[in-house]
């Protein structure tokens, strides 16, 4: 029996078989606010030129079960270049001044990073610590994952003061008057905001108590998401992304006042994607 603190957002056999309202991308007009069901790899190509103000996506990884629609690891190969293909349709869809995050493993980070390359100009990779899991016994323990960061030029939008960091100040400064000098004191603390680094240590993958906990293998944290999407969207931009899995990126977006666009080609996660979407 699941235990009353138990928070995980699920689906059940009998929602999954009621739900009907599976979204085709050829019957709607308005791409603004939807999520289409469907594999993201053809329907992408549907979408206009620069329509999308920033992507967010966190897409299968080849290390693992999943692949596209399929659930067996291909070579290298062809997974870059299934890879390469969808990042070149973001890069299309994407507006000039428009930015893209991939989150990724580290076996296939470099990968993306060179793929990026091609189409995109690299701006950062951010390192996140993602503490889960029992470890190796013959391996350090695999606690980290990369998000690249890359625009479609130089001109994008970095709202830094939206993502500051609030820092202890261990030994605060002051000028010759006694004032402090850039930082401040509340409830006898002292600290500044600093700009934020590419490292992520303030992060906690969602776990069973948590209310943005689903049961999809891969989420990502709510908190993570709106990182990205206060740094680089305003508010009625429209944010994408082509591999929604638990919809984390929608969810984020939609408490952000921004407006959301994506695929998912799973019908569980489908489901779970609109039962999060309209709780």
């Amino acid at each position: 029996m699941k235990s009353s603190r138990n928070k995980t957002i699920e689906v059940s056999p009998s929602e999954l078989k009621q739900f009907k309202d599976f979204l085709l991308l050829e019957e709607n007009e308005k791409l603004e606010d939807k999520i289409f069901f469907g594999d993201s790899l053809k329907e992408i190509k549907k979408l206009p030129r620069n329509l999308v103000d920033l992507i967010v996506t966190d897409p299968p990884y080849n290390n693992e079960k999943e692949f596209g629609k399929g659930k067996v690891k291909v070579s290298k190969e062809d997974f870059e270049l299934w890879c390469d293909e969808w990042i070149k349709e973001c890069f299309r869809i994407l507006k000039p001044n428009g930015s893209i995050y991939i989150c990724i493993d580290w076996p296939n980070s470099g990968m993306i990073q060179n793929l990026l390359d091609k189409y995109f100009i690299v701006k950062n990779r951010i390192t996140w610590a993602r503490e889960k899991g029992r470890g190796s016994k013959n391996n350090w323990k695999n606690n980290m994952e990369d998000i690249w960061f890359a625009t479609k030029s130089d001109e994008y939008t970095f709202n830094v003061d939206d993502v500051k960091v609030r820092k202890k100040v261990i030994a605060p400064y002051v000028d010759a008057k006694g004032n402090a000098k850039d930082w401040i004191e509340e409830n006898g603390e002292k600290f500044r905001m600093t700009h934020p680094s590419n490292i992520w240590t303030d992060l906690t993958v969602p776990f069973w108590s948590m209310p943005e906990n689903t049961e999809h293998p891969t989420q990502k944290p709510e908190k993570l998401i709106e990182k990205l999407i206060m740094a680089s969207s305003n508010k009625g931009d429209l944010v994408f992304d082509p591999f929604m899995g638990s919809g984390t990126t929608a969810v984020v977006a939609k408490k952000l006042n921004r407006k959301y666009l994506g695929f998912e080609i799973e019908k569980r996660f489908y489901v779970l994607i609109n039962k999060r979407l309209t709780n």
